[in-house]
């Protein structure tokens, strides 16, 4: 890990997709790599029901944030009571996230800028100037219609 200290770090709770979900995030965002595999021992399978030497935790790096995956079993499941906001600089950033983290998620779930990925987890993509931007009711009402967030449309609306 890096020699930065991260107090808070996101620990996400998956069935048994852990290492893949991994994989396919530091696939999509720079600065990004695996940083550890841990494994269910004799012990930790026991206690959990979880198979023996299977994946128990993948460590990661997103841009430089730690986050950790486990593969829990199917008990929990992820909703939009919890979402990642990722920060864009420009409409073709915006694009890009948009395009790799909606790729197999529900198109039912995209709303204002929020989706959900394949995984079920919601993520918000949303221009660096958000909080900037929706001061003006008429950028929140374009916002309103929108599923992934015009940069043009929401400041030709304010």
């Amino acid at each position: 890990m890096s020699g930065r200290f991260q107090r808070i770090t996101p620990f996400l709770w998956f069935d048994t997709q852990a290492e893949e979900a991994a994989n396919y995030y530091v696939s999509i965002f720079p600065n990004s790599r695996i940083t550890s595999i841990t494994r269910y021992t004799k012990e930790s399978a026991e206690a959990s029901g979880r198979p023996l030497d299977s994946v128990m935790t993948a460590a990661f790096e997103l841009d430089g944030q730690q986050v950790t995956a486990l593969n829990g079993g199917p008990i929990f499941k992820f909703n939009e009571a919890l979402s990642l906001v990722v920060r864009c600089h420009d409409q073709a950033e915006i694009d890009r996230y948009w395009e790799k983290l909606s790729a197999g998620g529900d198109p039912n779930a995209q709303a204002c800028g929020w989706l959900k990925d394949k995984y079920g987890l919601s993520w918000q993509i949303v221009p660096a100037d958000i909080e900037e931007l929706v001061q003006n009711p008429g950028s929140v009402a374009a916002l309103m219609q929108m599923k992934k967030i015009d940069i043009a449309a929401m400041k030709a609306a304010a």
